[in-house]
């Protein structure tokens, strides 16, 4: 009798324990969806991006360590127009939309995908860039098709709309590749290491990424790309669903980017002619 009142006990205390931290988590949770940060972001002069900075073209570092990149220079534009610094802050992009709760972050900014998953956590931004996930490996793998990835590796950035797209359509890749599941990358840079290393002989990849990061490799011929049947995806800035007015900031900045020529030239910046742009975004 004695040692089943001590497990009762026992299991008393371990929940006691964990109830506060279930309810710390709502409470974020409620304050981030009903809460407009606004007034205290143009008070304190700055709002902070959270990204994986070597995500190339989108955000990422030199090798002197600078910071750039298509949303680097889209956002500074977007809140140069209200007087507002950016502040960029590197994340485990796994995390973000966590980060984005908890508040160490302001905004994801940063490729980032529109999905219905997505939806149910962060308020989105009108799209203003379109992306497509592309299966990148080496010539001579010979996959010239998703079919030949049978029994092959294949790499995913965690918490991508790529990884997301392996699961939520198995047949396509997930159930071909090797163990049926795909290697987890904190970044793409890691993942094409591996893939020029052939530790892993596919990479389900942006193609705004890959195309980038192919073309300044010293061998850029000796990369395939494959477009498969995935989802077509849009990039948008996500925020805090209580965030209602600096989604009206934003949304109005990308309008007035795109009516001055902003928008054009930093698409001609990054990807000259070959931008996959979004139709005019919405005042």
């Amino acid at each position: 009798m004695k040692k089943r009142l001590k497990l009762v006990w026992l299991a008393l205390a371990v929940c006691l324990l964990i109830l506060p931290s279930l309810s710390g988590c709502e409470s974020e949770t409620k304050v981030a969806n009903t809460t407009d940060y606004w007034q205290t972001i143009k008070k304190r002069g700055k709002v902070v991006v959270g990204l994986d900075d070597s995500f190339v073209p989108m955000g990422f570092r030199k090798k002197n360590g600078e910071l750039t990149g298509y949303d680097i220079d889209l956002a500074r534009a977007v809140f140069k127009l209200y007087g507002i610094k950016v502040d960029f802050q590197s994340i485990d992009w796994s995390m973000n939309t966590t980060e984005l709760r908890n508040r160490t972050i302001d905004l994801i900014w940063n490729g980032f995908t529109v999905t219905p998953e997505r939806k149910k956590v962060v308020t989105f931004s009108h799209t203003y860039l379109a992306n497509e996930q592309v299966l990148v490996s080496k010539k001579s793998q010979n996959i010239t098709s998703f079919e030949k990835m049978a029994g092959k590796t294949l790499g995913v950035q965690s918490g991508s709309s790529g990884a997301q797209d392996v699961d939520n359509q198995p047949n396509l890749l997930k159930n071909k590749i090797k163990d049926k599941t795909p290697v987890l990358y904190d970044s793409f840079n890691d993942a094409f290491i591996d893939l020029n290393a052939n530790r892993i002989q596919g990479l389900l990849i942006d193609s705004v990424y890959a195309g980038y990061y192919i073309k300044h490799e010293s061998d850029p011929e000796s990369y395939r790309e494959l477009q498969g049947s995935f989802p077509k995806e849009q990039f948008a800035v996500g925020m805090r669903k209580g965030d209602k007015t600096l989604q009206k900031k934003i949304n109005h900045g990308l309008y007035v980017l795109y009516k001055n020529g902003t928008l054009k030239k930093i698409n001609e910046k990054w990807f000259g002619n070959t931008a996959k742009v979004v139709a005019q975004p919405k005042s």
